[in-house]
């Protein structure tokens, strides 16, 4: 008799061996698979990383950029300034030399043909001021398209905080 219930415990003990066999190779298998999805993963988070590095290096040179911009767009203005400061002055010199112009008209001045081409040369020069500020009026509107352009890039950029939020939501 107690071999018979010996022999019991026996079968129950190994039957239980069995089964702790059994969830051992299950829980070892879904180990192997968990380690898996870790490498996985992590290559994941290391190929993003890669990229935000990336994308950080290039918003700084769009920074870098921009300001570079910023600052020809400044000295631009500053050079547009003066040439219509230059531009009100050579207007104000025409309408004397126009003015001259006529009172030497009405005298018979014998220098008439040396004003006349002082004033053609005037005039000239103003055309080639107003030609250089439009010029430059359009660059400094490319300027601030470029300027916008880089803005809307800073803007678009995927920063670190999103992806480290986007993974933490993966994971979840």
């Amino acid at each position: 008799m107690k071999l018979h219930i010996l022999q019991e415990e026996l079968d129950l003990l190994s039957s239980d061996y069995r089964k702790k066999d059994d969830e051992i190779a299950t829980l070892c298998a879904k180990n192997k698979e968990l380690q898996d999805d870790r490498a996985r993963l992590q290559t994941t988070i290391n190929i993003k990383q890669t990229r935000i590095e990336e994308q950080n290096a290039s918003l700084k040179e769009f920074v870098q950029k921009c300001d570079d911009l910023q600052l020809q767009v400044s000295t631009l203005s500053e050079l547009v300034r003066s040439y219509e400061k230059e531009v009100e002055k050579m207007n104000c010199q025409l309408s004397e030399t126009k003015q001259v112009n006529e009172n030497i008209k009405q005298e018979d001045n014998p220098d008439v043909e040396k004003l006349l081409a002082e004033n053609q040369t005037l005039k000239k020069q103003k055309s080639e001021l107003v030609v250089g500020f439009k010029k430059q009026s359009r660059l400094i509107d490319i300027l601030k398209r470029q300027k916008m352009h880089l803005e809307a890039a800073k803007l678009l950029s995927f920063t670190e905080e999103e992806f480290i939020k986007a993974m933490d939501l993966e994971a979840q």
